[in-house]
């Protein structure tokens, strides 16, 4: 007879084997883009854009071709397309163009079965997709230091996302903020930022071969692994005030893009704003 902590402990990890193969599937492809360079980064950038804007348009009740939805993915492409000639000021100034236009416009608007437009959230999204897009943009257009900066980034991201769902699958014990997202516990969170410190190390110490740069490294994965799951949260907050589970049904396992990217959307401006303090050529850790 299966017991009742035997069915709790198997309903914890249902969601593994489906998480592993999206990850198996999906990793390989955007490591290869990091390590080949700047364009196919910006093409899989590019594919990446279009599903999160699709996406939060779609939670937000609206259609991507026609307005007030179509003003986001139209804001937000016109910004990342300067971003992608190196004009990152011009392309930031038209995304915050677009976010006003959007707030403005779309308050005039309603949606097809009468009711007012979310109009403070749609004009979020211009800036919430768009500045990410515009950070992992430039972030990997660095051709000296950008491989390294993306794969230090990637590498934080992921590890704070799998040692959260591991340490809190296996340990459990007090939410989070389960007012938000109620399956979040301290020990994931902690975990996961462990994570975060370590494989930031050893990425640092794979890119470059100075002992003391692995403990700025964990420093700073330690500062990009808070905003990652920051991130989570927020996005957490953003469903279940649109009453959903998961932003759509597009990677099995893990929900929809927003679902996957929502650490990598709130850590990338950092490390891009990191980056641009460096300067050029110059490693987030050193």
């Amino acid at each position: 007879m299966v017991t009742a902590e035997a069915q709790e402990k198997a309903k914890r990890w249902r969601d593994l084997k489906k998480r592993a193969i999206s990850a198996a599937v999906l990793g390989p492809g955007a490591l290869l883009c990091i390590w080949l360079g700047a364009l196919p980064w910006t093409a899989l950038m590019a594919v990446a854009i279009a599903g999160l804007v699709w996406e939060w348009v779609h939670l937000c009740g609206l259609r991507n071709r026609a307005l007030p939805g179509a003003a986001v993915p139209l804001a937000v492409f016109v910004a990342c397309a300067f971003a992608v000639f190196d004009h990152t000021l011009l392309a930031l100034l038209l995304l915050l163009l677009g976010f006003l236009a959007t707030l403005v416009g779309a308050g005039w608007m309603r949606r097809r079965d009468g009711r007012p437009a979310p109009v403070g959230w749609l004009a979020l999204g211009v800036l919430y997709v768009g500045i990410a897009g515009i950070s992992l943009i430039t972030l990997r257009h660095d051709n000296e230091a950008g491989r390294d900066n993306v794969l230090f980034l990637i590498a934080v991201v992921w590890a704070s996302d799998i040692g959260a769902y591991m340490f809190g699958r296996m340990l459990g014990g007090p939410k989070l903020a389960p007012a938000i997202s109620p399956g979040k516990t301290w020990s994931g969170a902690l975990g996961g930022l462990a994570c975060t410190m370590v494989f930031g190390a050893l990425v640092a110490a794979w890119a470059t071969p100075y002992p003391d740069d692995m403990l700025k490294a964990a420093g700073i994965a330690a500062v990009l692994g808070i905003a990652t799951q920051l991130g989570d949260l927020f996005e957490s907050y953003f469903k279940r005030r649109f009453g959903v589970k998961d932003s759509s049904a597009l990677i099995p396992g893990h929900g929809g893009l927003l679902d996957r990217l929502d650490g990598l959307i709130a850590a990338a401006p950092l490390a891009a704003l990191l980056a641009s303090f460096m300067g050029y050529g110059v490693v987030l850790w050193r």
